[in-house]
C-alpha cells in the first residue's frame, strides 16, 4: 500500500512538519535506489515538497534515474548534518518513485522550483516515513513510524 505526501500530510501533520523541516535543513540527501543486478546504489539528490507532493529529480542518463525508472523501489535519508548531534533526528522515508512523462505536470513542477533543464522528474509514493531520536534523559532510542493504511504514528523505545 502507498501514499501520496498530501494524504500523509493530511492524516499526519505534525509528524509530516516534522519530516519536512529535518529535509528543508540541508539541500543535499541520500537516495538508495536498486541496480539492475539488485545490488543497492547510494546517490546524493536534492527533494522538493511543493504541489501537495514529495519530488524528486535527476539529470537525464543519471544512475539513479535508470534505477527508479527500471525499479522505482527507493529508500531516502535525510541529511544528518554536520557534527554528532543529528539535531531533528533520523529521519527516512521509503516508498516509489513514480517517473513523470506528463510534460504538464513538468511545467508546473518546474515553474514552482526552477530545475536546472532538462531534468527527469519522479513524484514519491510512500509506504514508509520513519524518525530516529534520542531520548537523553530515558536513555532511549525512540523510533516514531508511519505506514499507509495505519491510522496512528507507532512508537517505539529501546534502551
Amino acid at each position: 500500500m502507498t501514499t501520496s505526501w498530501h494524504d500523509f500530510e493530511t492524516a499526519q501533520p505534525a509528524f509530516a512538519e516534522t519530516v519536512s523541516t529535518r529535509f528543508a535543513a540541508f539541500r543535499h540527501h541520500v537516495l538508495a535506489t536498486l541496480r539492475a543486478d539488485g545490488a543497492p546504489r547510494t546517490s546524493g539528490i536534492e527533494t522538493n515538497f511543493k504541489l501537495g507532493e514529495l519530488w524528486l529529480g535527476s539529470m537525464p542518463g543519471a544512475r539513479k534515474a535508470d534505477d527508479l525508472r527500471r525499479d522505482p523501489r527507493f529508500a531516502l535519508s535525510a541529511n544528518p548534518g554536520p557534527g554528532t548531534d543529528m539535531g531533528g533526528g533520523d529521519v527516512r522515508i521509503a516508498g516509489f518513485a513514480r517517473w513523470i512523462d506528463d510534460p504538464a505536470t513538468k511545467a508546473r513542477f518546474a515553474d514552482a522550483v526552477s530545475p536546472p533543464e532538462p531534468f527527469d522528474l519522479f513524484r514519491v509514493e510512500l509506504t514508509e516515513v520513519v524518525r530516529t531520536t534520542v531520548d537523553e534523559d530515558a536513555k532511549e532510542i525512540v523510533l516514531t513510524s508511519w505506514r499507509p493504511g495505519h491510522p496512528a504514528l507507532r512508537v517505539q523505545r529501546r534502551s
